[in-house]
């Protein structure tokens, strides 16, 4: 599977692809933790499964909401140490997930398969395409292996994608995913090992017991309603604080509003409006979005000449916010460029074919 930014807008909103990924129960999937570096466990993210994702005009397969994302306690940006997070699913999918190892199945000198959804060295071959390729092992470290072509090479965007060998009863099973890799994805991919974060980190997560559901906010209530937690909030929507220190409801890289009428572009919504994307599907996936009205700015000053008063220059009320709105915005549709993220991991993902 790939992971992307989620989508927000119902109409003219393009896929950001960040990584690769894989499925290791209905409802998690395993990922390297710096594919969340740029928008933060707390991000907003949704996996795709499918063999196409770009171009979006020939997009196959199905988009699902993360509801929770967990990095690895330990992991180190700068080494790529412990690279590796967990992501829960808002629901759970029909697609078989990849078996655990049992034990130790590497050994130096074995085939592996990687899988992904990025770079090639193929210009014809663009990334967004799930792709596959032989690896072989060629070094096995307590915490990761290494692994040089055979003749393919994972690359920029395989980041967090499954790398696969078969154990002593010939299944094939996870063994590890990809972390990172020379500059030029031609020699060596280093890949985190399952078996070594297995007991410590994956298995707390997947015994997790999914809290109760409890009362939640009105979609058409949310400007009028505080909250002072997630749970408080309709599926989807995060409880934080906004510019008037009050907590709301809302939606990443939108400020707080209401959500009314299902809708399928901006202009069934009316002005002021937009149509925003609450799920990747169903019922609810695309609501007209109104902003809540902005609190009552502080009334400004103006003296009369007759005021012996120093003059100067005076901030316009609500300036800051609007700065700080269009800064969530271009953050939340920020990705590193491709040079930067292969130089720090191969987010963004595919196999290299040789």
């Amino acid at each position: 599977m790939a992971l992307v930014a989620r989508r927000v807008r119902c109409a003219g909103e393009s896929l950001t692809l960040l990584c690769s990924g894989a499925l290791i129960a209905p409802d998690v999937v395993l990922t390297a933790a710096h594919c969340l570096d740029v928008f933060g466990p707390e991000g907003a993210y949704e996996v795709f499964f499918g063999e196409r994702l770009l171009p979006e005009t020939r997009t196959q397969g199905r988009f699902v909401r993360v509801s929770r994302a967990v990095r690895h306690p330990d992991y180190e940006r700068e080494t790529h140490a412990h690279d590796v997070a967990l992501l829960r699913l808002a629901v759970a999918v029909e697609v078989p997930p990849l078996p655990l190892p049992g034990g130790d199945v590497l050994t130096p000198g074995g085939a592996a398969r990687v899988v992904g959804f990025g770079d090639t060295r193929d210009g014809d071959a663009p990334p967004g395409v799930r792709r596959q390729g032989g690896l072989r092992v060629t070094e096995v470290r307590p915490d990761v292996f290494l692994a040089g072509p055979a003749p393919a090479m994972s690359c920029v965007g395989d980041s967090g994608g499954p790398v696969l060998v078969r154990d002593a009863e010939g299944r094939e099973v996870l063994a590890g995913v990809t972390v990172s890799g020379d500059f030029a994805c031609q020699k060596e991919a280093v890949n985190l090992r399952v078996d070594a974060v297995r007991g410590s980190f994956l298995q707390p997560f997947l015994d997790e017991l999914p809290e109760p559901p409890g009362p939640r906010l009105a979609l058409d209530a949310l400007c009028a309603q505080p909250c002072t937690r997630d749970a408080d909030c309709p599926a989807g929507l995060a409880c934080a604080e906004t510019v008037d220190a009050s907590r709301r409801c809302f939606l990443p890289a939108l400020q707080p509003g209401d959500f009314g009428a299902p809708c399928a572009e901006d202009a069934q919504c009316g002005a002021g409006s937009v149509c925003a994307r609450l799920e990747p599907e169903g019922d609810d996936t695309c609501r007209c979005f109104t902003p809540c009205a902005p609190p009552p700015s502080e009334p400004v000053f103006e003296p009369s000449p007759a005021d012996d008063i120093p003059q100067g220059c005076v901030g316009a009320p609500g300036s800051g916010a609007l700065a700080l709105g269009a800064l969530a915005a271009w953050l939340y549709r920020r990705r590193p460029p491709p040079r930067a993220r292969r130089a720090t991991g191969r987010c963004r993902a595919s196999s290299c074919a040789g």
